[in-house]
Parts: structure tokens; sequence; C-alpha cells
């Protein structure tokens, strides 16, 4: 049994998905009982994670997720990624849509199956300092 490439398949659900704007790509490569822990919440089954993910991408003008690195485990059932999202505000944790440029870090760790198909993502970013700096006052 040869081992699946894990980076692989993330890197490319992040192309695919995310900077394609295509949520109905996450058919190709998550379950159907997919859970995502986002700063401490779950979101369960694939149709609710796609719905996640256009109601996030509602938000950003010009997304684009740029992957800083990414390794896998000895078996490939762990994955970890870094990456950082830069766009325009259109109105991102219900502040003003002004149109300015804004990026973020984050951080994900992927449950990978033996096939390929993703299982879970565990994600934080760094979103009370994007808010932080979308919401300071001009001096």
């Amino acid at each position: 049994m040869s081992l699946v490439n894990s980076v692989e398949v993330v890197e490319s659900f992040w192309r695919d998905v995310w900077n394609a704007g295509n949520p109905d790509a996450a058919d190709r490569y998550v379950v159907e009982d997919f859970v995502i822990t986002n700063a401490g919440e779950r979101i369960e089954g694939r149709e609710n994670f796609k719905a996640w993910i256009r109601a996030f991408l509602e938000k950003i003008d010009d997304f684009r997720l740029e992957v800083i690195e990414t390794f896998q485990n000895h078996d490939g059932s762990r994955v970890a990624s870094r990456w950082r999202v830069h766009g325009r505000n259109k109105g991102i944790f219900g502040t003003e849509p002004d149109g300015r440029p804004i990026s973020f870090s984050g951080t994900a760790v992927w449950e990978v199956r033996e096939d390929g198909k993703l299982l879970h993502n565990h994600v934080e970013r760094a979103s009370w300092e994007l808010f932080q700096r979308l919401t300071r006052q001009s001096a």
C-alpha cells in the first residue's frame, strides 16, 4: 500500500476550494461527516462546512490564501499548515465594508484518512488582531 501525500492533499484543498473561491470543490476532499473546529466552535457536516466557507468568502474581496508551510506526521494521518490570508475588507467580523487591504495569519491541523480524504480540521487564526486593526480609530 502506498502512502498518500497528505501535504499535497491539503495544499490542493487550499488551492481548489479557497483560492479558487469554490466551496463546492470541497466535495472532492472532505468526507460527508467532516468537522471543522474553529476557535472552539464545531461545524459538522460537509454541507455546513461549505456554507461556512461561502459566508467567509463573502466578507473578503480579492481573497488569496498564501501557504507558508505545510508538513505531515510520519504516516500522513495529521497535517499542520501555517497560512496567511490577503484580501480587501468586505465587512469581515461585522466591520464596515471599506475595501481596505487586510491580512491575517492562521494555522490548521488536519486529520487525514488513509485514502487522503479530510476528516477534521482544527483552525486558529489571528482574528482578534485583525478586528483591532480594522476598528482602530485614526489619530
